[in-house]
């Protein structure tokens, strides 16, 4: 026990030393980091007031720059002003200078005016004193001249105004004879060396519509196709065409007859199909024709917008173009109606050129100027009446619509192009061997004659057949009886010989055909 408390007591004692050496020695620690610590600080005060030291100078000398540079900039802008300043009053200083000069100019000029205006007051008063000396001797004159004469003064004068009035007239009147003749004589030569240059410029070729076509075939034994048996095929292609085929002795051709170029032309084209297929019956006939009639359609627009781009007519309705394409297949007084109205257009343009006018615009009018006469339902007015309101109809101008409407004289001519029109109509119908009178009013009774059976109820197609001779009527079978059909050929023909004149006799078949159609399946 007594070791045990000695060692315990032994460790207190050094424990207590070692906390109380460790308390001394720590003390001794801090007051060092204290010195250093305290040192740093002063350091650090130091360099401060180092750094704020230069600061305070950087800064005073950049006041000092600044203002430097702002008192240089003030100068320079009070010496700017000053000089304006000087040079302003400079500038016054010579404008008062000017002035004074100015001044003393216009007080010569007053001195002078004053000097002239009395010189000029002084020669007025010679003038009127002179003035009054020649009235009185003119008086005195004109006085002795009375009592020579034994007239007075109004009766000379109007006497001498007779005189003058007498002669001014008759050589005015010479004058004006000499120059309407000159004027005539010029402008009819004017008139003919320019259409002689139009009509140089514009030739075309003439082509008279014939009412035959004529259909070229390889070998005779076509023909007994062509005819079908007991007629059939023939029949069938004459009822659905509307024109009269021919087939005769004639070698190797076949003539088509019919007054519709349109009609002649699908027929030829469906004999063409038919031929070159090689089945030819009725019922392939109908749709070869059905399908000929779609195509001439086609045609017929290709025709119209190759017509118009040859000749450089934009903007025209399609319905417009369509009915130009139609043209192909008319004719007036037997020329081509097509080639016509080109004709017209060609030498509307060039007349309108020559003149100074507007040759688009006459060019325009020119083709469109007969478009009345294709109008499909073809109305009781005047064709020249007809093409002015499809004009209109369809947007024109003014100026060609008036044309249309007026180249036969049936409106009054408000524009410069209607008379180039009429003009350019005469010359293209009045050359040499362009038109034949008697075909187009033989063409005019061949449509009366089918219009005249087509006013008939039931009638569904009509076409007058060899040269006007023969009228075949196609009824419809529903509303038609066999019984009425005689009945309706009687009144037909009664009919025709009351209201129309044609030479020798007129047949009137009428075509009464029924069918029962029914699909095996």
């Amino acid at each position: 026990m007594d070791n045990i408390t000695i060692f315990v007591i032994t460790g207190v004692i050094s424990i207590a030393v070692g906390a109380v050496a460790g308390y001394f020695f720590s003390r001794k620690v801090l007051k060092k980091y204290e010195e250093e610590a305290e040192e740093k600080a002063n350091l650090i005060l130091k360099e401060a007031e180092i750094n704020a030291e230069n600061l305070k100078k950087d800064k005073i000398l950049e006041a000092k720059e600044k203002f430097l540079k702002l008192k240089t900039e003030f100068e320079e802008d009070a010496n700017k002003k000053k000089n304006l300043l000087i040079s302003n009053e400079n500038k016054l200083k010579q404008r008062e200078q000017n002035l004074s000069k100015q001044m003393e100019q216009s007080q010569r000029k007053e001195a002078e005016l004053d000097s002239m205006k009395e010189n000029l007051s002084a020669q007025l008063e010679i003038l009127k004193k002179r003035r009054n000396e020649l009235e009185k001797m003119i008086l005195e004159q004109v006085s002795a001249l009375e009592k020579i004469a034994n007239l007075s003064k109004d009766e000379a004068l109007e006497k001498m105004m007779e005189t003058l009035k007498d002669e001014a007239q008759t050589k005015a009147s010479s004058f004006i004879k000499d120059i309407m003749e000159e004027a005539k004589l010029a402008a009819n030569k004017e008139a003919k060396n320019l259409i002689l240059k139009t009509l140089q410029r514009t030739a075309t070729e003439h082509t008279i519509e014939n009412c035959v076509s004529v259909f070229n075939i390889e070998s005779d034994d076509i023909k007994g196709k062509i005819i079908g048996r007991e007629g059939r095929n023939i029949r069938a292609l004459e009822s659905i065409t509307g024109v009269e085929i021919i087939v005769d002795d004639t070698p190797e051709a076949i003539i088509i007859s019919g007054f519709d170029p349109v009609r002649r032309e699908i027929a030829r084209l469906s004999l063409h199909r038919l031929v070159a297929d090689g089945r030819i019956h009725p019922a392939r006939i109908e749709e070869v024709v059905a399908k000929t009639q779609k195509n001439i359609e086609e045609e017929i627009v290709e025709l119209g917008e190759r017509t118009v781009i040859d000749l450089g007519v934009h903007g025209l309705h399609p319905e417009l173009i369509k009915m130009v394409g139609r043209m192909r297949f008319r004719s007036s007084y037997g020329q081509n109606l097509l080639q016509h109205s080109r004709e017209v257009a060609k030498l509307c343009a060039t007349l309108a050129a020559e003149l100074g006018l507007n040759a688009k615009l006459a060019k325009r009018a020119g083709l469109l100027h007969d478009i009345g006469k294709v109008v499909p339902d073809e109305p009781d007015q005047p064709h020249a009446i007809v093409g002015m309101e499809l004009a209109k109809k369809f947007k024109e101008h003014p100026d060609v619509c008036n044309a249309i409407g007026a180249h036969h004289d049936e409106i009054e001519m408000t524009s410069m192009i209607s008379p180039l029109i009429q003009i350019s109509d005469s010359i293209s119908g009045a050359r040499p061997g362009a038109r034949r009178e008697v075909m187009e009013s033989y063409i005019k009774r061949l449509k009366e004659l089918e219009e005249l059976a087509l006013s008939f109820e039931g009638v569904n197609k009509c076409y007058a057949i060899q040269a006007g001779r023969e009228l075949r009527v196609l009824v419809d079978a529903e509303t038609v009886s066999d019984e009425q059909s005689g009945k309706l050929s009687f009144e037909i023909s009664q009919k025709i010989e009351k209201e129309m004149q044609y030479p020798g006799q007129i047949k009137v078949t009428v075509i009464r055909e029924t069918r029962s159609v029914s699909f095996a399946k």
